[in-house]
């Protein structure tokens, strides 16, 4: 008799995570891998292995999200939620250049702003979780590996903490690195690949702002600081690199981006996002990406599975009246007391007889393009029709857009939310979102799980990449459930070395999810007020995930957790089962 399985997952037709064709059988589990797939040894079922039924349900490998900004929040809450949620076992932090290590004691407060101000993660919440015990990337590595976890965590090293690590204030005022800083900088990347950093990540787009506006410090970084950091993954062989940009000044960026790639030979993905602005540019991006690819250089665009959304409403950061002068004295109120105001004729008629004093700026934007805001729904509409935009509606009811915002502004108790599709929803047509995914230098991505608390629920990514565009897209083709599966599984996982996880097959990584496929329902998210000191987010669930499995224990059961923490840091790139 062989080893006894721990674990036996029986009738379920399994999805491997390669994009094979489905097939029924059985999976299971020995040691917290994979022991055997399809038919199984019945004499290696013993008294203690629990047994899973999966009749009626998908198997698939456990997701991999390779881009999030769970850095502060690992070191506090082991279920890492919201992505636990949505069938997600691997977490990658460290994305977009910002991060918490390395990090001088007197930084403390600068990263935590940059942090704030870039991903909308509230300050209070980062200075109250945050115990601090590092300095260096290695020892933050250290601080993990003692935190209880119940996902694996893999982390990049971020350019706007190194630098400022190096330089100090200097790299927050932009300052030129000299010869020597960057020096240092590389000696210092290449310290937390070989501690275990899965690769290094810069930002360059003016987006991304600290809490006091000033842009991020990577943004200005000369072509030599940039290329001297690749330099340190290449001589190790080891490591990927991720980045954002603007892209104005597109061939000069992107060949600064490719000489990285050609200095370093390692991976590089770049975030691809369209924008009203400039409605073509992503494929430009997408063209560079496949010139780089024939030229044998391992370059790949990362794109999300929707409309990037910012949500609108009273519970939100933001919504229509944001910044009119009525609205900003009710501001303070508490929501119920706030709602019951809104609800008086007078103070209604003032609303929308008063102008927004925001008329400039990203903000100002999202506040005011009634052609793009649409009630959300439960569950969550994020392909809506354009002929539901607020505008839309006016257009046809007699009433102004701004009178219908209001009025769903207070539906649900003044809990609703507008979603405003701000980038990939330039026509309505969301069949450029196809033409990302489907591109053959793509990957998906983009979650930007932990992130954007008080205006964006993106956590919920893998579960509209199999929902929407495996069963209940209306507005185009379906794509494979199979292909979509192994978009987040071993694409993902591949795209940052992780080659020991995403595939069902002997000699993986036993992280597993069990789904009621055909009950999969992503509801609407809601905010709550669980972060440290109080602090507010998004959070979104969804139902039918029956059992995700971590290191062949279930981990967490219908998304709740059932206190099993088989999650661990992940030191590095790992290899495929021989």
């Amino acid at each position: 008799m062989g080893v006894v399985y721990s674990m036996v997952i029986r009738n379920g037709t399994i999805y491997d995570g390669t994009g094979s064709t489905p097939f029924d059988g059985d999976v299971a589990v020995a040691g917290g891998q994979i022991v055997a797939v399809g038919s199984i040894d019945e004499s290696q079922i013993g008294s203690g292995t629990e047994m899973i039924d999966a009749t009626d349900r998908i198997v698939t490998p456990g997701f991999v999200d390779a881009h999030t900004h769970y850095d502060g929040q690992i070191t506090w809450d082991p279920y890492v939620q919201p992505s636990s949620f949505h069938g997600v076992t691997t977490i990658v932090t460290g994305n977009c250049g910002v991060g918490f290590a390395p990090c001088q004691p007197d930084e403390r407060d600068w990263l935590i702003g940059l942090m704030e101000g870039v991903e909308d993660i509230p300050g209070t919440a980062l200075h109250e979780g945050i115990q601090w015990d590092w300095e260096t990337f290695p020892e933050y590595l250290d601080a993990i590996e003692r935190c209880d976890l119940a996902i694996d965590v893999g982390t990049q090293i971020p350019h706007g903490a190194v630098r400022t690590f190096v330089m100090g204030r200097r790299s927050a005022n932009h300052e030129v690195a000299t010869p020597e800083e960057i020096a240092e900088m590389k000696r210092v990347v290449k310290e937390a690949i070989e501690a275990g950093a899965l690769g290094f990540t810069t930002s360059r787009t003016e987006k991304h702002k600290d809490s006091s506006g000033v842009l991020t410090p990577s943004i200005t970084a000369f072509e030599d600081e940039l290329i001297g950091i690749a330099e340190a993954l290449g001589e190790l062989d080891a490591g990927v690199l991720q980045g954002i940009s603007d892209f104005y000044d597109f061939p000069a960026e992107f060949r600064m981006f490719r000489a990285m790639t050609e200095v370093s030979g390692r991976p590089t993905s770049i975030t691809v996002e369209q924008q009203d602005a400039r409605p073509e540019w992503w494929k430009e991006l997408l063209d560079a990406v496949t010139e780089a690819q024939n030229d044998g250089l391992p370059m790949r665009g990362q794109v999300p599975p929707r409309a990037t959304g910012v949500l609108l409403g009273l519970t939100a950061t933001l919504n229509p009246f944001s910044f009119h002068p009525s609205y900003r004295r009710l501001h303070p109120m508490p929501l119920e007391e706030r709602v019951a105001e809104m609800h008086k004729p007078e103070v209604r008629k003032a609303l929308l007889d008063e102008q927004s004093s925001l008329t400039e700026g990203l903000a100002a934007e999202i506040i005011s393009s009634w052609h793009k805001m649409f009630r959300l729904g439960d569950p969550a509409d994020y392909e809506p029709a354009p002929e539901d935009s607020f505008a839309a509606l006016a257009e046809s009811s007699g009433f102004t857009p701004q009178e219908i915002a209001y009025d769903v502004l207070l539906e649900k108790d003044g809990k609703a939310l507008i979603y405003h599709p701000l980038f990939n929803y330039l026509t309505g047509d969301l069949s450029l979102v196809q033409e990302m995914l489907e591109h053959p230098h793509t990957t998906f991505g983009l979650s930007d799980g932990g992130a954007h608390c008080g205006v964006i629920s993106d956590a919920s990514f893998p579960t509209t990449l199999i929902q929407h565009w495996g069963r209940d897209r209306t507005r185009g083709p379906k794509l494979p459930l199979e292909t979509l599966v192994a978009m987040q599984t071993s694409e993902t996982a591949g795209l940052v070395g992780l080659n020991d996880r995403g595939v069902i097959a002997p000699g993986y990584k036993a992280d597993l999810n069990v789904i009621d496929f055909e009950h999969l329902t992503l509801h609407e998210p809601t905010v709550v007020y669980d972060l440290p000191a109080g602090g507010r987010r998004l959070v979104q669930r969804a139902s039918g995930y029956e059992c995700t499995i971590v290191a062949g224990e279930v981990a967490f059961r219908n998304g709740d957790p059932t206190g099993a923490l088989n999650g661990r840091l992940v030191r590095g790139a790992q290899p495929a089962p021989s």
